[in-house]
């Protein structure tokens, strides 16, 4: 008898591990070993969960609330977040033109299996989110980079839009504020990326999960809310991990076309059904949140950019864009490539944010994660004491370069 022999699907197979939680693994082994680490890598706040959510979360329990719901989510939350979307973004989606998910990514990931055929083409900005390319990947499509630039803050133009569209062109995925850039479109930028869409009769997938950290007074703008055209041709994507600390909580939503809505309905009925049930009764409360605590963390995130911003464009070879939104800063540290570092000949990134954990214990995400190999990503989801200390590190990494 031959021996057993495994076969993974190539799909599967052809998909690359997340690199931020690769760093992050390595951070907390040596972090286990007794090493003294700071770990910049990670995309979530640092704040704990709120107890009023926490609270309600164990009431619906009590109150029997762990059966399964509807597929699409609870009305009640689906009523939530459909005044959300209305309230605050002027976007009328009824509940039945809502459904939640196991957080934004899940949400993304059934967008995106619900769209695309084999050879679609989905235009993806760099630099961009890690999971985003990887998803279609995971569709049998294409992703098409669509450039910007750190010289004007990592926008948009349409130009660029025009220069990747082709026949194939199924859809636009942006995100705004931005993982990893920091980057906010302006009302001018998304009213450019509208008219491109409609024109061209594509689909917009609107990222919006970093939605409330913006900083400086800046306008967030959801890009379907400017007029009906590109309403009926845009999918809005959000959930609470960023807002409310509810990361773990797997929470993410979207509003959109009900031909599209029913679709991903139906994908999730056959994996995962509904998202965990009394964590929708938590989410309502969220949404429902009349206190000070999303102000609190965005102007306490608001006061840790200015820090590491300043800190980190104070090193001499290293230039860095000052984020409107999230909580990443991406400084470019190219100037440092072909140099030795710490007896250490560095060539790229990737080097770069290995020889920076293993020497000094500064855990950072390598750009090439978000296809720009300049830079790294930093988030600034931490103390200011970590943010000084860590600065002061990579200060010190970089000076015998």
């Amino acid at each position: 008898m031959s021996p057993f022999s495994l076969r993974i699907s190539d799909r599967v197979a052809a998909v690359q591990p997340s690199a931020t939680l690769t760093i992050s693994t390595k951070a907390k082994e040596l972090a286990a070993s007794g090493k003294n680490v700071i770990d910049m890598s990670a995309g979530e706040p640092d704040f704990n969960t709120p107890d009023f959510l926490i609270e309600a979360a164990y009431s619906a329990m009590k109150k029997g609330k762990t059966k399964y719901t509807a597929v699409a989510g609870t009305i009640d939350l689906r009523k939530a977040i459909s005044a959300k979307f209305k309230n605050e973004n002027g976007l009328d989606y009824p509940p039945e033109q809502i459904s939640v998910a196991n957080g934004a990514k899940h949400t993304l990931y059934n967008i995106f299996q619900a769209i695309l055929n084999p050879g679609d083409e989905i235009l993806v900005p760099t630099p961009d989110w890690v999971s985003y390319k990887e998803m279609a990947h995971l569709a049998s499509a294409v992703p098409v980079d669509v450039p910007t630039s750190q010289a004007d803050g990592f926008y948009l133009h349409r130009e660029a839009l025009e220069k990747a569209l082709t026949p194939k062109t199924r859809a636009l995925v942006i995100n705004s504020p931005s993982n990893p850039t920091g980057a906010l479109y302006s009302r001018k930028n998304l009213e450019e990326i509208a008219d491109f869409a409609v024109k061209n009769n594509i689909l917009v997938i609107s990222d919006e999960i970093y939605e409330k950290l913006v900083y400086d007074g800046a306008e967030f703008v959801s890009i379907a809310s400017l007029g009906p055209e590109i309403f009926e041709r845009t999918i809005t994507v959000n959930g609470l991990s960023k807002s409310h600390a509810m990361t773990g909580w797997r929470i993410g939503y979207a509003g959109g076309p009900k031909v599209l809505i029913s679709a991903i309905n139906t994908l999730q009925s056959h994996s995962t059904s509904n998202a965990v049930t009394f964590c929708q009764d938590a989410s309502v409360a969220a949404l429902n949140d009349t206190s000070d605590f999303v102000e609190r963390c965005r102007s306490t995130f608001e006061k840790r950019r200015d820090l590491i911003h300043s800190l980190i464009t104070a090193i001499p070879g290293i230039t860095c864009v000052k984020p409107l939104g999230a909580f990443y800063v991406f400084p470019d540290v190219s100037s440092f490539y072909g140099k030795t570092i710490m007896g250490k000949p560095i060539n790229n990134g990737l080097e770069f944010c290995a020889h920076l954990l293993d020497t000094v214990h500064v855990a950072a995400v390598p750009g090439s994660a978000f296809d720009s190999d300049a830079h790294l990503r930093l988030s600034y989801a931490t103390s200011e004491e970590n943010i000084r200390e860590a600065i002061r590190r990579i200060a010190e990494f970089v000076k015998g370069a």
